[in-house]
């Protein structure tokens, strides 16, 4: 064989492995899309939809599938069976609630299937329920929340009031807030997931001697509270994690945020090249500011297609170490995974304002934390 076969043999097979490496790759979202959450599920499938479209023919290499879990469990687990079953999706994704995550994760991953989160963070599956076939692409459920703890003793608050649902995220929210939160507690309230008359809970509030409020109430509910909250004349500051003061919020309830923090690991003026391109891109693509679910979102394709780049989705194992390797320009800037496969970034304070073009948006104006590890992590026999 002359040395010129022997190249090109060579290059053929260079060229062979590559197309391999390609290879499409089938992803289920299963995600909110109706209901008082629906906002949350657009969000997340928009990001995610804008990622593949920028993404030219390596976008065209993923199919997705969407379907509507309507916040119900047992639909979602109806859904995955669907998915896994008939579709034969290589990865899961889109789950909003924690309470459907739960119900659809452990199977899921049981049956070799890659489930990535683009949101809901629980914290069984941070700790000793960890696997190797789940990555969060977001946060730990406790983790703007811990941060929010942690930024309410630099704001000086001593005796706040705090309520969420009664729900796995809503515990963990608190449970979060509490860990770093140094004052003593005016109150703690669980209310009804879905819940959007908050008459009593808002007296209760008035009449605890507060002085601020920390709640967390996703979607729709905190909509009703902000704008029940603000009618009531509480006077008192308004405190939260970044869903509750988030562009899906901001929009309907109008001047009555204005002033609040709250914490996040993303914002839309945070100062990076990827996160610039986004938020340009998805406002002209949808006519709206993204929100941190849409950013969730984006960043979750934006994984898929970095181990895409890198591995076969047929070798399980490559394919694995590629995601876990994170070698995508987040949006959030600073991203990693830790042992248990949820994310290391920093988390920011964020003052809800309106821009000159009358836009109610956030702007960050501290850092609650940098490169935070979320608590069950230690938990995780992975390493």
């Amino acid at each position: 064989m002359t040395a010129r076969t022997t190249f090109a043999a060579a290059l053929s097979a260079a060229l062979l492995a590559s197309t391999a490496i390609a290879a499409p790759v089938k992803v289920g979202m299963i995600t909110t899309l109706s209901g008082g959450g629906a906002g949350l599920g657009i969000d997340v499938r928009d990001g995610f939809m804008l990622a593949l479209k920028q993404a030219g023919d390596a976008g065209a290499e993923v199919t997705l599938i969407t379907e509507d879990d309507q916040q119900k469990p047992e639909v979602g687990v109806q859904l995955a069976d669907k998915m896994i079953q008939s579709d034969n999706v290589d990865i899961l994704t889109g789950i909003i609630f924690s309470n459907i995550a739960l119900a659809v994760v452990p199977a899921a991953v049981k049956q070799g299937k890659f489930y990535l989160s683009p949101n809901a963070g629980p914290s069984q599956l941070a700790g000793k329920g960890c696997d190797p076939n789940y990555f969060n692409v977001a946060y730990q459920n406790d983790n703007q929340h811990e941060a929010a703890g942690e930024y309410a003793n630099t704001l000086g608050y001593k005796n706040i009031f705090i309520l969420a649902p009664n729900y796995p995220a809503g515990k963990d929210s608190l449970n979060g807030f509490k860990r770093f939160y140094k004052g003593e507690l005016a109150g703690e309230l669980y209310t009804k997931l879905g819940q959007t008359d908050f008459a009593a809970e808002i007296a209760q509030i008035k009449a605890s001697g507060a002085d601020s409020v920390f709640f967390f109430l996703p979607g729709g509910m905190g909509i009703s509270f902000i704008k029940q909250f603000a009618n009531a004349d509480a006077g008192l500051p308004m405190m939260g994690p970044g869903f509750s003061f988030d562009q899906d919020v901001l929009g309907a309830v109008g001047d009555a945020a204005l002033g609040a923090i709250n914490t996040a690991q993303w914002s839309p003026d945070l100062d990076n090249e990827a996160n610039k391109g986004f938020v340009a891109a998805f406002e002209a693509e949808y006519g709206r500011l993204p929100s941190v679910y849409a950013s969730q979102g984006y960043d979750t394709a934006q994984l898929i297609l970095s181990a895409q780049a890198a591995a076969d989705i047929a070798d399980h194992d490559a394919y694995h170490a590629a995601l876990k390797a994170a070698d995508f320009p987040s949006v959030r800037g600073s991203f990693k995974f830790g042992n248990n496969q949820h994310p290391i970034q920093n988390f920011y304070a964020r003052e809800v304002v309106k821009r000159d073009d009358g836009v109610i948006t956030n702007r960050i104006v501290g850092t609650a934390f940098e490169n935070h590890v979320d608590a069950y992590a230690a938990e995780c026999p992975m390493q």
